[in-house]
């Protein structure tokens, strides 16, 4: 006998009844979560004993229902990250490639408490569930307001890796001035440390490499702290190919994180270095397609084919685009999050990839 974790339909059931249903389970699904009405209230599933059973040769399940008259309805399964592939950070740290930004959990203005901060605790606590295990985030998210929620909902981050961010400071919403100097690089990873809760950082990346200040100076103190055993590993964001050489001359650099969609691509040439050297390319503002979603275009005519959203084709496009990429579309919507995962259980084909590709050049 196998454990599984079933898709169900709706179906009225009697006590101690045996029902049948083809299954439609995969292993790229984990979603085991069905809605279990009685009469005028719900009860969870955790309370009613269902018990399952699978047989992979008939392709069949069955579950005797114990409560007396009961309506089971399908809450629809999402696909899980893993489809999406995993990628090993620094050769170590695997995960699976489509992420999570955690940028959109603050409020307007990327400033504050998010307006609604019920939901952005629901969708922290909702991406384990689908298989959502790298996280990306940053201390001036809020600033501060992001880490911390991290931590309220996800601590000890059990089978997770949370990245982070320094180097940014904030002078009001939608304000972002760099800061590199050494001693504020440093403040940025041992506060980031008290509020995650952690002794180690997983993956501290540079957030801006600060005109104003030498970048080997930057770059020192980060290898300083990785030598400290502050930061496992290192990254930087919004750099050119020359910057990553400068930096690796004095730790390796393991992600690269810089602005990279379906339609913005000036960032080629360092996703194209990052995919020969193995390093992680981390695209922030991932779901852009801009007039590729009008009617009628290549993307909308190959959304409507495999029943997708035109965001979910972009993700789509960018996990096909290199191994190496680690989408973190960002949300404080527990419905956005789920549409965004299933963009790991959709398959371009060459064709679709190179029209899609093709058309983004044009604009």
């Amino acid at each position: 006998m196998t454990l599984c974790q079933p898709r169900l339909t709706r179906t009225v059931c009697s006590a101690g009844n045996f029902i049948v249903w083809k299954e439609i389970a995969t292993s790229r699904f984990k979603d085991k979560f069905v809605m279990v009405t009685g009469g005028k209230s719900d009860i969870d599933v955790a309370v009613v004993s269902l018990i399952f059973s699978c047989s992979h040769r008939t392709g069949s399940m069955s579950a005797k229902i114990h409560p007396p008259s009961m309506e089971i309805t399908h809450v629809p399964t999402h696909a899980d990250a893993a489809a999406s592939g995993q990628f090993k950070i620094g050769g170590d740290l695997i995960v699976n490639r489509l992420s999570f930004g955690a940028m959109r959990i603050t409020g307007k203005g990327i400033w504050g408490d998010p307006a609604d901060p019920a939901a952005a605790r629901a969708t922290l606590k909702r991406l384990p569930e689908l298989g959502v295990n790298f996280i990306d985030t940053a201390d001036s998210y809020g600033p501060n307001v992001s880490e911390e929620l991290i931590r309220e909902v996800l601590h000890p981050y059990k089978g997770l890796v949370i990245a982070t961010k320094g180097g940014l400071t904030r002078h009001g919403p939608d304000i972002w001035l760099p800061l590199g100097r050494p001693e504020y690089l440093r403040q940025c990873v041992m506060m980031s440390l008290r509020r995650l809760g952690v002794e180690r950082i997983d993956l501290w990346q540079l957030h801006r490499v600060d005109p104003a200040v030498p970048r080997d100076e930057q770059f020192g103190v980060i290898a300083a702290m990785r030598e400290e055993g502050l930061i496992r590993h290192a990254g930087l964001s919004e750099v050119g190919v020359e910057e990553i050489k400068a930096a690796q001359k004095l730790f390796p650099v393991v992600t690269v994180q810089n602005r990279y969609n379906l339609v913005d691509r000036e960032s080629e040439k360092v996703l194209d270095y990052c995919s020969a050297n193995g390093i992680g390319f981390i695209p922030w503002f991932p779901l852009a397609a801009g007039a590729l979603v009008a009617s009628g275009s290549a993307l909308s005519k190959i959304a409507t084919r495999l029943n997708a959203t035109p965001s979910q084709i972009a993700l789509a496009w960018l996990l096909r685009r290199s191994k190496v990429i680690l989408p973190i579309p960002g949300t404080s919507n527990v419905k956005h999050l789920e549409e965004n995962v299933d963009a790991a259980g959709l398959t371009l084909t060459d064709a679709d990839f190179k029209t899609l590709d093709k058309q983004a050049s044009r604009t």
